[in-house]
């Protein structure tokens, strides 16, 4: 089989790709190793910036996110038992996140692609990239019990930290940055109907907090855990206790999280890395597969989103002028946004977070820090502006 660009990973960058192109008349086919099932019920990230909940929109992909997606103007900030709300849309313009979980991303543009787009397989796995630096690179899958070659004008790996396009670009070309904090997130699911309108976000004594939402019904939910947790060790009594501990205000101290069962608890490493270059020939590296951000400011998909948005503006670009000058430009073009997003996905997690290795004078920096963003509105804004996202116009 032989395909304009051959996509590896049907998650949000590689789906969106697909869609982007088809739009656009470049054909495409997706290679995932998983079964629909598996990637429909892949529990990520929930928050999307505004420029990601636009991209959506104009893919065709926003008729659901515009129904069930709950739009956030602001969130809660506490810390010293001390509640301060940081108002996004105020700060930067009007610029808002949007609530709406990755799954349900996923299964919007899935259905969107097996309805009008190129070829998506299922349980695809891709064993090798090939001659990423000729003019016809391949990918080697193996499918339904076969080993298949999918040839290719370009490919995209689209297939996280450990798939095999990252480990296509030669070990002397390329340049990995990584960073692993001391500490991991407890990820909890549960049937209980969310107390809070917005976002809240907790620094305390006791290691931080987040709560969140997935539905009306479902809360989503986060605790500081130290690195090589077992989510065994957190039974539902202990989940709601430490969680209300973490959340408690002096100005109302006997308001308490709704409980109910926990359906699902996963430890969440809190890692960043970065790898440089973003292209190797025809190959290029878009999403996990280039760049991982600590979960805290929720850039993870908004990242991913902004790589393959660039990307497909730039395989139309060739496509319909023959000049590879943006596709030439695509990982400079890329890092650019990546580092930004690193630098304050790294800068909001030491904020709130509790470090089990620092020191009384650190932690009263910290206090200072968090007190300056709340009342100073030059800090404000700027904390607004990078958590909202630079603003992106979808491409055509």
């Amino acid at each position: 089989m032989h395909t304009t660009v051959g996509i590896i990973g049907g998650g949000p960058a590689g789906l969106l790709l697909a869609r982007l192109l088809h739009r656009a008349g470049v054909d495409s086919v997706v290679l995932e190793r998983r079964d629909r099932a598996h990637v429909e019920h892949r529990q990520r990230a929930g928050l999307l910036e505004q420029a990601t909940a636009d991209v959506l929109r104009a893919a065709g992909a926003g008729a659901r996110l515009d129904r069930e997606g709950k739009v956030h103007q602001g969130f809660e900030l506490r810390f010293a038992r001390r509640s301060h709300r940081i108002d996004l849309a105020a700060l930067t313009g009007g610029r808002t996140a949007t609530m709406y979980a990755q799954t349900e991303v996923v299964k919007d543009l899935i259905t969107l692609q097996l309805a009008e787009g190129g070829p998506l397989l299922f349980g695809a796995e891709a064993r090798a990239v090939d001659g990423a630096d000729t003019g016809r690179p391949a990918v080697r899958y193996l499918h339904q019990g076969r080993e298949r070659t999918l040839t290719c004008d370009y490919v995209v790996g689209c297939d996280g930290s450990h798939g095999v396009a990252r480990g296509a670009v030669p070990e002397r070309l390329r340049t990995t940055y990584q960073q692993t904090h001391p500490y991991s997130w407890l990820g909890i699911l549960a049937d209980a109907p969310p107390v809070y309108e917005e976002l809240v976000y907790a620094h305390s004594e006791r290691g931080f907090a987040l709560a969140s939402m997935r539905s009306p019904v479902v809360s989503r939910l986060y605790l500081q855990v130290p690195n090589g947790t077992d989510p065994a060790d957190w039974p539902d009594e202990r989940i709601w206790d430490e969680l209300d501990a973490r959340l408690a205000l002096d100005a109302d101290p006997g308001r308490r999280l709704t409980r109910g069962p926990v359906t699902a608890t996963t430890v969440v490493p809190m890692r960043s890395q970065v790898t440089e270059p973003m292209r190797y020939g025809r190959l290029f590296l878009a999403g996990d597969a280039a760049h991982i951000v600590p979960p805290t400011g929720a850039k993870g998909l908004n990242l991913a989103v902004a790589d393959v948005v660039v990307l497909a503006r730039a395989l139309v670009h060739r496509h319909t002028t023959g000049s590879p000058e943006l596709l030439e430009a695509y990982s400079d073009t890329c890092l650019r946004r990546v580092w930004r997003a690193e630098h304050f996905s790294h800068a909001m997690t030491r904020l709130l977070h509790t470090d089990p290795h620092g020191t009384p004078f650190e932690a009263r920096l910290q206090l200072a820090q968090l007190e300056r963003l709340v009342t100073s509105p030059h800090a404000a804004a700027e904390f607004a502006d990078n958590y909202t996202g630079a603003p992106l116009v979808p491409a055509s």
